[in-house]
């Protein structure tokens, strides 16, 4: 388990819910390709309906329909996930369960709208690329095993994350190829942003870390908690023998981390617990702390990096604001190509 500390309440408030819908469209426009529309999710799914009932069953199904082309209930409780992925245990209100419902199907009926548009271009190297998409993302996993049950996990199997890569293919492309292309920013509209938000380039304080956790239930009896400590000092006697900090973070904790070495990052003041966070800012570089307790467990904490707290130069912050600046051009640009695709599209929704 994390030992990050920046939890948010399980419940989503209003303002989060009613926040501009078409900017969240922008924003996860290219995410929402990858959750399908008519696509068939299995491929039982692709054969034909052998009865009438089975055909009104996948009539039943469809939420909503973009120029002919069929959104199914599946994609869209797959793209609610997605929505709250970022934000483990919360929920939505009953009341406003129907706008967070509208909310996400307007993610997928943006999506079919730059879909359809992008098939009329032509995506060099498709294939190539939906390969390298797929490898970088089994690589994120330590085995097949965990890859299989993550997308398993959005009711998806490997056949359908290929074909939904390969729809955001062309959505990307489209996005390149009509907007970002013809996109550019200036000296002056750069440095401009720069003036005008000075304490967006701000820096606190910051260290970098890794750590070996071995998790243990708060509420867990006592003999099982020492027996969680005892491992971990029997790690950290290894740590002073000379053992290597990633490897034995990847073989013994169980934070997710642990696919990284350990690594958590850079990190401030305030955004582990106090435990954790005393102990990694009064290391120093490449020292390990004695085992450190706290709620989730035993933690053996290296110090990887120490960053002062500063205003980043203009010089060296550039690069992202331009970045910065391009994609909220990009993102203008998408929202009034919405608007106007909406005007000349056929959208129908069935949400009740």
């Amino acid at each position: 388990m994390p030992a990050k500390v920046c939890y948010s309440s399980p419940i989503l408030s209003p303002k989060e819910i009613s926040m501009n819908r078409r900017t969240i469209a922008l924003r996860l426009a290219l995410m929402a390709a990858l959750f399908g529309f008519s696509t068939p999710s299995s491929a039982a799914d692709a054969k034909p309906a052998k009865t009438p009932a089975a055909s009104a069953q996948q009539q039943k199904d469809v939420v909503a329909r973009v120029n002919g082309k069929p959104v199914y209930a599946r994609e869209l409780e797959r793209v609610k996930k997605a929505l709250l992925a970022g934000r483990p245990n919360q929920q939505i209100p009953s009341e406003h369960q129907k706008e967070f419902d509208k909310m996400a199907l307007n993610q997928l009926t943006s999506a079919e709208l730059l879909y359809q548009a992008g098939e009329k271009l032509d995506t060099k190297d498709i294939d190539k690329q939906v390969e390298a998409k797929m490898s970088q993302g089994k690589a994120r996993f330590a085995t097949t095993e965990e890859f299989q049950k993550a997308i398993a996990g959005l009711g998806m199997n490997e056949s359908d994350l290929r074909e939904y890569t390969r729809r955001d293919a062309v959505i990307a492309n489209f996005v390149q190829q009509t907007f970002a292309s013809k996109v550019t920013v200036s000296d002056e509209e750069s440095r401009k942003f720069y003036d005008e938000n000075q304490d967006k380039f701000k820096q606190s304080e910051s260290v970098r870390a890794s750590h070996i956790l071995i998790g243990v239930d708060p509420k867990a009896d006592p003999e099982i908690r020492k027996k969680a400590r005892e491992k971990a000092e029997k790690l950290r006697k290894e740590l002073a023998g000379g053992a290597d900090f990633a490897t034995l973070a990847r073989e013994n904790s169980t934070c997710p981390s642990s696919q990284q070495g350990g690594d958590l990052g850079f990190f401030p003041r305030g955004q582990m617990v106090p435990p954790f966070e005393q102990a990694a800012f009064s290391l120093k570089q490449g020292e390990v702390s004695d085992v450190v307790e706290t709620q989730f467990g035993y933690h053996i904490i290296k110090q990887m990096g120490h960053k002062n707290a500063e205003t980043v130069s203009y010089a060296d912050a550039k690069a992202r604001i331009v970045d910065y600046l391009k994609n909220q051009k990009v993102n203008s640009a998408i929202t009034a190509y919405l608007d106007d695709a909406r005007k000349t599209s056929k959208i129908e929704t069935y949400l009740k």
